[in-house]
């Protein structure tokens, strides 16, 4: 490790310009993405600073201004051009952006998401609801889509399935819906769960379903691996969508940012920031298992795992025999009725680390768990860390 690329010298943390550091944010603001990093960074800049922030809405497609004089660049970068010219400014740069750039552009450290969790997370969605085809939708030739697409089918491949995988480009819902994606899709065997990089794609797909006479969520079941609430909630039916932490990969840059205007080593690897779950809506709003009883059963857990239940308060709402419910858990799901509450219940607790400051012992209560110490026994069982430690992580610290 050594000194930030471009920077020769130590950088004083109040700024050539004045009493604070100047930092300009080239992040487009023009999605929820790009808002949600700069509120991280605007949050982390408000608490730690002040700093003096300059945001370019139109991102790294305006070039900083003849005779810029800052302290520090936090920038999603997609060109190694882009990079280089940011580089000869001689500051501190933090790169946002899921792209791994090559060259001398590589060596700009980066905070970005883990799409590979995501990926992953997609798949454990979809099998949850006891889907058995499954699609993939984006474009190939970038190498962030591919890690994304191949966590997904990996994890899919592990439960001996296959997935189907369709190359689109980002924006397909601005033009007429391409035909080779209705083609695809009515040749898909159904019921069938797709997942697709981003939001945009996914309501292309939404689209051409119903142009194709196919429902969404009964015949396709439809996942954006981006949530964007304004746009994943204009589709009919609205579009479950992975809720990447954008504002705590913000934080996570600015605060690196601040550690290398203060001279401080490059980190040698990117800081991947996972994501804190799923926005479920209704494009994936479907349990595909025929049997009645497994249905009731499920949904009685989904209502209940919160309350102390255990698989007799189950038996009492669903008049089967045990062995006939343990049997339906383990063809159609892989596990028992007893480890299905237990993963409610962890899920419920991941998402209230994740995105909540409740003293662990809370968190428990409220995912159903009778104690702390339960809860962090199954965490670290599953994830290998402790409560506070997966908090850290899935806020990117």
């Amino acid at each position: 490790m050594g000194h930030p690329p471009g920077a020769s010298e130590k950088q004083s943390t109040k700024g050539r310009g004045g009493s604070f550091p100047r930092v300009t944010v080239l992040v487009s603001t023009a999605t929820g993405w790009g808002r949600g990093i700069v509120k991280g960074i605007s949050a982390f800049a408000n608490q730690h600073g002040p700093w003096l922030l300059q945001v370019e809405p139109e991102g790294e497609r305006q070039a900083l201004p003849a005779g810029w004089r800052g302290d520090g660049v936090i920038a999603r970068l997609s060109t190694p051009k882009t990079a280089e010219a940011l580089l000869r400014m001689r500051v501190p740069v933090v790169n946002v952006s899921s792209i791994a750039l090559a060259g001398r552009a590589a060596a700009v450290p980066r905070v970005c998401s883990d799409v590979a969790a995501g990926g992953a997370l997609a798949a454990s969605h979809f099998l949850d609801r006891g889907f058995k085809h499954f699609g993939y939708v984006g474009l190939q030739k970038l190498s962030y889509v591919r890690e994304h697409r191949e966590a997904f089918a990996n994890l899919l491949g592990e439960k001996g399935f296959a997935c189907h995988v369709l190359a689109l480009g980002d924006r397909p819902e601005v033009a007429d819906i391409p035909r080779p994606l209705l083609e695809w899709l009515e040749a898909l065997p159904k019921p069938v769960a797709v997942l697709t990089w981003n939001n945009s794609q996914g309501r292309a797909v939404i689209h051409a379903c119903r142009v194709a006479g196919l429902l969404v969520p009964e015949d396709v079941a439809v996942l954006s691996g981006n949530d964007d609430p304004l746009l994943c909630e204009c589709c009919l039916p609205q579009l479950s969508a992975i809720a990447v932490a954008t504002e705590r990969i913000g934080e996570t840059a600015a605060e690196l940012l601040q550690q290398l205007m203060r001279g401080k080593p490059v980190p040698k690897t990117p800081v991947l920031v996972p994501p804190i779950g799923i926005n479920a809506r209704q494009s994936t709003d479907a349990l595909m298992i025929q049997n009645p009883s497994l249905l009731q059963a499920l949904g009685y857990i989904r209502e209940h795992a919160t309350e102390p239940i255990q698989v007799d308060d189950i038996l009492r709402v669903v008049p089967i025999a045990r062995r006939s419910l343990e049997r339906f858990f383990q063809e159609s799901l892989g596990r028992s009725p007893a480890e299905e509450i237990r993963r409610v219940r962890l899920e419920r607790a991941k998402h209230l680390l994740a995105t909540s400051d409740l003293p662990i012992p809370k968190v428990a209560q409220a995912s159903g768990f009778g104690t702390g110490e339960y809860l962090a026994t199954l965490l670290r069982r599953t994830t290998g860390m402790t409560p506070l430690k997966y908090r850290a992580a899935a806020r990117g610290h």
